[in-house]
């Protein structure tokens, strides 16, 4: 295996969020147990797969849609 992990904190600095955010808002909704991270040795301390997250950040970027809301509660892809 030849992936980076890292710390709340060093994923933190890369992708320029607050490691707070990372724990609360992050974790278990956008970042994954078993895909996104890991804890090692069945411990507390949680290890983040850097090439995973890069690959999911920049995947959802490119796949953004232009989504306007219609009035009936619809939407229009523009």
């Amino acid at each position: 295996m030849n992936e980076t992990y890292l710390t709340t904190e060093e994923l933190s600095q890369r992708i320029k969020y607050d490691p707070r955010t990372i724990r609360d808002s992050l974790k278990d909704s956008v970042l994954l147990e078993g895909v996104h991270y890991f804890r090692p040795f069945g411990g507390r301390k949680i290890l983040y797969i850097w090439e995973t997250i890069e690959q999911d950040m920049y995947e959802q970027s490119q796949s953004q849609n232009v989504i306007i809301p219609m009035g009936n509660g619809g939407v229009c892809h523009g």
